[in-house]
């Protein structure tokens, strides 16, 4: 009983080092603020207007897959190139579109 119990407070005492080791926040350089993390400054590509734009051409993108119309509008394409270039490389996957499905898309634009 009592090695059971010496065992049994090794262990709970391992373990909450280990819970006080693995907890440990990284650093956060205090320099970068959120706008530069979420690239949002004057200078960057506008990735959120740029995504709400191709949100609203959604319409299009699905007759394009679903009815094989070949047109997608000069904004779209504008809206595609933006985020597929100069954003994050699976932003189009926000909007429920496959990575196939995205170049398919700016293929399409680029011709």
């Amino acid at each position: 009983m009592v090695i059971t119990s010496k065992l049994f407070l090794l262990t709970l005492l391992t373990a909450m080092f280990m819970a006080c080791y693995v907890t440990n926040a990284r650093p956060l350089h205090p320099s970068l603020s959120l706008i530069a993390r979420l690239k949002l400054d004057d200078e960057s590509p506008n990735c959120w207007q740029s995504l709400i734009q191709l949100q609203s051409c959604t319409g299009e993108i699905i007759l394009f897959f679903l009815n094989g119309e070949t047109y997608l509008g000069h904004g779209c394409c504008q809206a595609m190139h933006t985020i597929s270039h100069q954003c994050w490389p699976n932003m189009i996957n926000t909007l429920g579109f496959t990575s196939e499905e995205g170049d398919i898309l700016e293929g399409f634009c680029e011709s």
